[in-house]
């Protein structure tokens, strides 16, 4: 049995962790709200995005090479968004079995990955798989160049015929304490189609609406990558909040019972000392 200095310096070290733990709750729970608020703000601009794109599809401008499906899909590109930090639940262990299950399943050569954050990156070792290309640095707080770089380098090969289709995997923030992690289809573009039944609005685009879409298309595809970029922070953010919050509630039911534990031991060291004292203040009478 444990001496009651023993339990004490436990219960110390447990007090410590627990306002580790209560810190990074309290950071995680302001930047999470924070991260929210960037991931709906994209939301009216996406929408009017879309919006543009069926009015100009709608004026039959669907032979942008973005568009075109191929016949054969023999090679994908996997835009895998992760975190760079841990200590946040189940997280990364989800997103990594999501990476896993879409990769393991084919030989490398059919596959590019392109990976964000050093948690998934680290994964890949185990894997003995390396990344074509990496970025790190900014998982928790995203910028739309980073987006914009990314979606440009998965770009070039979809037009370039190196890849026939673009995947983003990445986590969607629905709450903090649920997320999903999802894979979305980034390329080919579908043509988004007029949900509108019967007699249609005729708009006059200037220019012509095939260079309307060659330059909304990029924007969309920027947009998409820098939302789920969003998304996968919100999800971090929310995952280490209620990870830590988890952590602080263990953390003082065990300072409960290790501070039974130490009066326990205590009280029956009082009680030893106590009888030897009677013991010996028998023994000399």
């Amino acid at each position: 049995m444990p001496s009651a200095r023993e339990i004490n310096r436990r219960i110390k070290s447990v007090k410590n962790t627990q306002q580790i733990t209560k810190a990074m709750k309290m950071v995680s729970s302001v930047r999470l709200r924070r991260a929210q608020e960037r991931a709906l703000a994209t939301a009216p601009y996406i929408a009017k995005l879309e919006g543009m794109l069926k009015r100009v599809s709608a004026a039959g401008s669907s032979d942008n090479p973005l568009l075109q499906a191929r016949s054969e899909i023999k090679k994908i590109c996997y835009l895998v968004v992760g975190a760079d930090k841990g200590l946040a639940g189940a997280f990364n262990a989800n997103l990594n079995k999501a990476m896993a299950a879409s990769i393991t399943t084919q030989p490398r050569e059919s596959f590019v990955l392109f990976v964000v954050g050093r948690k998934p990156n680290e994964y890949l070792q185990h894997l003995h798989i390396t990344a074509d290309k990496y970025w790190s640095g900014f998982s928790d707080k995203p910028s739309y160049t980073d987006a914009k770089e990314m979606a440009q380098a998965a770009t070039e090969l979809f037009l370039q015929g190196k890849v026939d289709a673009v995947k983003i995997i990445y986590t969607h923030f629905k709450s903090a304490l649920t997320q999903e992690v999802t894979t979305m289809d980034m390329l080919p573009l579908a043509a988004p189609k007029s949900e509108k039944q019967g007699p249609q609005e005729e708009y006059l685009f200037i220019p012509e609406p095939q260079s309307v879409l060659k330059n909304l298309l990029p924007q969309y595809l920027d947009m998409m990558v820098y939302n789920s970029l969003l998304q996968s922070a919100a999800s971090e953010l929310g995952a280490r909040m209620t990870a830590m919050t988890s952590a602080t509630d263990n953390a003082g039911e065990l300072i409960e019972k290790l501070t039974v534990n130490y009066n326990k031991v205590r009280q029956a060291g009082i009680t030893n000392e106590l009888t030897e004292i009677v013991s010996g203040a028998n023994a000399l009478k």
